[in-house]
């Protein structure tokens, strides 16, 4: 039985792929587009996310204070409260990232693409040769974790971590490390 499967132009391509397939990850709500404070606390009063926002970043006024400050735009307000009005937007804008799943992490999986180790290079996922076999289990995923969580997970960073934290800690390091330098690859997860 098949599984998720990502595609993509390199391995580290194809392993984001595969992941955002399975988790929403970190990304900005298109709806928060405004530059200046007043627009900001508008947006933010007219829902509980944006309220909590604001309370979790430390904006402590009256509602006078707040009615005076969303009734007028020109409102001379000191740049702390700025400050603290930008901060709770920003958190506001941003959702984070779905942990990454254990069934992810303990799979099993199938690499399709030109893969290299030493002078061994070949094409694999063909009727000549098997997909590349990697048990996720035996990896070290708080690297990939971490820069997932944090929004910074780039093709090439996956890639390189997935090498060296997955690849190698299942398999080994090959005879001359892993290479993955085809311009297409498939990745399945079971």
């Amino acid at each position: 039985m098949a599984g998720p499967t990502g595609r993509g132009g390199s391995l580290g391509a194809a392993l984001n792929d595969l992941l955002c397939s399975q988790v929403t990850p970190r990304h900005r709500l298109s709806s928060y587009t405004a530059q200046h404070w007043h627009a900001q606390l508008s947006h933010l009063t007219a829902s509980q996310r944006g309220h909590q926002a604001l309370e979790d970043a430390g904006l402590n006024v009256t509602t006078k204070t707040l009615i005076n400050w969303l009734s007028d735009p020109e409102y001379n307000i000191r740049r702390s409260y700025i400050d603290i009005i930008h901060t709770a937007y920003e958190n506001a804008a941003i959702v984070p990232a779905d942990p990454i799943p254990d069934h992810v992490k303990n799979g099993q999986f199938e690499i399709s693409g030109t893969v290299k180790t030493g002078d061994d290079e070949r094409e694999r996922g063909t009727r000549r040769a098997a997909p590349l076999r990697i048990d996720g289990s035996r990896g070290y995923w708080d690297a990939i974790e971490e820069l997932w969580v944090g929004g910074e997970l780039t093709d090439e960073d996956f890639e390189d971590h997935f090498i060296d934290d997955v690849i190698v800690s299942d398999i080994g390091e090959g005879t001359d490390g892993w290479e993955f330098p085809g311009a297409l690859y498939s990745v399945e997860a079971r």
